[in-house]
């Protein structure tokens, strides 16, 4: 299993690394991980919704080309289903039937065109709460890495 995680923006606290770094580590019992980092587009201070709209496009375009190919696409935003781990930890076990690449779509602080979700297999929210995207990239590599040990039966690595 390869599992790609494109993300607009970069880590920039150590903590949130090593964060995101033991959750890679411990997915790699169940196949590779890696996280394409892009860069975010610069707005500023106080876009206006067409600055807005113009920045998203962009980062969109950067986030389509690099989706691995015939990868399952899922999209992180605020208007995507809601998942219990094991229903999550269901969906993700369907998708690994269908393609051994799952590619999940972290957008900037401003979220994702609505090219990208359009093009996504699946929208994912996390939570109704909103977080950070540096705490969201790590939120996500638990939730994937507990749907893994779901999945396979392992017990959970506390």
């Amino acid at each position: 299993m390869n599992i790609h995680i494109i993300t607009v923006g970069t880590l920039k606290e150590s903590y949130w690394r090593d964060g995101c770094e033991e959750y890679i580590k411990r997915l790699s019992a169940f196949g590779r991980t890696d996280v394409i980092s892009l860069k975010e587009y610069k707005l500023p201070a106080k876009p206006g919704q067409k600055e807005i709209r113009a920045a998203l496009e962009a980062e969109g375009e950067q986030i389509l080309k690099a989706i691995p190919p015939k990868s399952v696409r899922i999209a992180l935003c605020v208007e995507g289903k809601q998942y219990s781990s094991e229903e999550l930890a269901s969906s993700l076990e369907k998708y690994c039937s269908q393609s051994s690449d799952i590619c999940f779509i972290i957008g900037s602080s401003f979220g994702l065109s609505e090219t990208v979700k359009d093009a996504a297999d699946l929208k994912l929210s996390l939570s109704s709460l909103t977080f950070p995207h540096q705490m969201t990239r790590l939120i996500l590599l638990e939730c994937i890495y507990r749907s893994f040990c779901i999945i396979n039966g392992t017990p959970y690595h506390k």
